[in-house]
């Protein structure tokens, strides 16, 4: 019996072992740890990205100025809500992962990333859906009745819809999502001193009321603040296809409510994100309703303007508005800079204005004319961005050697964590390559930074020998799984070689994706590589140094057109990625 018992325990114990080895090994093969044990993985490190664009070097700041726009490339739909002296302001990111970059300011000018709002899959889940869909048009609002912080949001992937998280803290992280039952876009909320709680939603018509392609309407809920959910029944319309709805105005959207000396302001943006983009607003007596327009509208567009005109910005709406430290009010909004082919490669991006709101109304401060790249700061505040961890604007320069075990919240991922598929080494920063190609709808193993600058240079030091032709590692500058250029490493037969394809697909819905090598070459790997983009304009150039110094262009110089929301559609700007992939497809020619 005890020889029985002793072989029993024995059995357990190998029981036991087993399950711990293969748990050990399940987590060697995930998170930070994943790369450690990867065969053939890529290092990169010396990275370097630097920014020359002219309208900087044309308008040196002065002491009492800083540059608009204050965050530069991909950070779309921009809202910000204020508590006590503290700001914190969120932006669209689609499929990009950490999701809803998040940002905090004491003055309006100098602003530090916190972090993201979603930052665990819990929260986010866009692991199958294309790289505009994911999460749309966020608002933050502090809710000063209950001391919360709320981000409402439209997340168009993993069965969310309309949802809302919470939290005391910003610095602290956020709730769990939860689902709003509601239909339509860009929800916001609205407390109101008597601590009622609002819901205000883009959405479609009631059912066989749609008079035109792109007629929207505004619609209201009243808010259970203790349930969190709408409360059934209590929906209205209060905006009816836009300011004028004989002018046939489309995509009434963005709708944020405040209250001033009693009165309620309803704002929108109208016309659509692009070349008719505007920011309208209503009054009323009543959350709930009826709403008037302004006489003047619109209170902020750059649409009237000649198309040529000098350092353009352009698309202006879908905008916020709060009350800043001098007690005048500023709001932040979207826009583009296109380059000098009119294409739209860093994507819409966050400005900010002051808002004069001395009369019934408020009026975005030279919002109705050409804006300009410089602004005056607010009384009594030095410009810092770029230092002590604030975060840049103008021309600048960000490097990385990967050295610490946190990233720098610039670099993110597409549709899935970061961490399952890199870790920091003694050498750099180690991709363990996914079995996913960039041009598929899934989780890329692919660390990205957003373009910019409509001038820059993208430069990386790359130590990695491919194992088989479906190895490949290097650069992609990628504005959609359709659109991209990839710029890499692979392997044929028993040597080496370096490629640039170009991918791109007709915007039919039944047409293929199209790849094309521009250009390749064998090259001898004894030692890393130097691997570099760089973009003047719509002028892209990919170039490959063996010895660090000398640098060989591949491919010639190729268009950005693909890297534009012009061509590939959707709403993000141009990501510029570390990638590495085992499920190459890009043959050297």
């Amino acid at each position: 019996m005890k020889k029985e018992n002793l072989k029993m325990r024995k059995n357990r114990q190998l029981m036991l072992l087993s399950v711990f080895v293969a748990l050990f090994s399940f987590v060697a093969l995930s998170g930070k740890d994943k790369g450690k044990v990867a065969k053939n993985a890529p290092v990169f490190s010396n990275f370097v990205y630097q920014g020359n664009d002219k309208v900087y070097t044309d308008n040196p700041l002065k002491a009492d100025e800083f540059y608009n726009p204050i965050l530069q490339g991909c950070y779309p739909d921009p809202s910000f809500t204020r508590k006590g002296d503290d700001y914190y302001l969120v932006c669209s990111s689609f499929a990009m992962f950490p999701g809803v970059p998040i940002f905090h300011s004491k003055d309006l000018v100098n602003w530090t990333q916190i972090g993201h709002v979603l930052d665990r899959t819990s929260q986010l889940k866009v692991e199958d859906c294309g790289i505009s869909a994911g999460v749309y048009a966020p608002q933050i609002l502090y809710n000063p009745n209950n001391d919360m912080f709320y981000m409402i949001t439209t997340q168009f992937s993993g069965g969310f819809g309309n949802i809302v998280v919470k939290t005391k803290d910003p610095l602290k992280g956020w709730s769990d999502p939860i689902k709003l039952d509601f239909n339509g876009i860009d929800p916001s909320l609205f407390f109101d001193d008597n601590g009622k709680g609002y819901v205000v939603h883009n959405d479609a018509p009631d059912p066989g009321k749609e008079l035109y392609s792109g007629h929207r309407v505004i619609k209201i809920w009243e808010y259970d603040v203790q349930n969190d959910k709408v409360i059934p029944g209590t929906d209205v319309i209060i905006v009816d296809g836009g300011v004028d709805i004989n002018k046939k105005p489309i995509w009434i959207e963005a709708p944020h409510i405040y209250k001033k000396n009693g009165k309620y302001y309803l704002m929108c943006a109208e016309g659509g994100t692009g070349g008719w983009h505007s920011e309208v607003i209503f009054v009323s007596d009543n959350p709930k309703g009826p709403y008037k327009p302004a006489p003047s509208n619109p209170i902020l567009t750059q649409r009237y303007f000649p198309k040529d005109r000098v350092n353009k910005v352009d698309w202006a709406g879908h905008a916020d508005l709060v009350l800043g430290p001098d007690n005048k009010y500023y709001g932040v909004f979207l826009a583009i800079r296109p380059n000098e082919a009119d294409r739209v490669n860093i994507g819409r991006e966050t400005f900010i204005l002051p808002v004069d709101w001395s009369g019934e109304f408020p009026v975005f401060e030279n919002g109705l004319v050409p804006i300009e790249p410089k602004l005056k700061m607010p009384k009594g505040v030095e410009n810092k961005t770029g230092k002590d961890g604030f975060f840049p604007n103008g021309n600048f320069t960000f490097t990385d050697n990967f050295t610490t075990e946190k990233l720098d919240y610039r670099w993110i991922g597409l549709r899935g964590p970061r961490e399952n598929f890199i870790s920091v080494t003694k050498k750099g920063l180690q991709i363990t390559p996914f079995a996913t190609n960039i041009k598929e709808v899934k989780p890329t193993s692919t660390l990205f930074l957003r373009q910019q600058h409509n001038n820059f240079s993208y430069a990386v030091t790359l130590d990695y020998k491919p194992g088989s032709e479906k190895d490949l590692a290097g650069i992609t500058a990628l504005q959609s799984e359709n659109f991209n250029y990839v710029f890499g490493i692979t392997k044929k037969g028993s040597d080496y070689y370096i490629l640039l394809e170009r991918n791109e697909k007709q915007r039919r819905r039944d047409a293929a994706l199209e790849s094309k090598i521009m250009g390749s070459a064998k090259i001898d790997l004894k030692s890393p590589v130097r691997l570099k983009v760089e973009a003047k304009g719509d002028n892209y150039e990919f170039s490959y140094s063996l010895d660090g110094t000398t640098f060989q262009t591949l491919g010639g110089t190729v268009s950005g057109d693909i890297l534009s929301t012009n061509v590939a559609g959707g709403f993000t700007g141009c990501l510029i990625g570390l990638y590495a992939t085992s499920a190459n497809d890009a043959k050297p020619e």
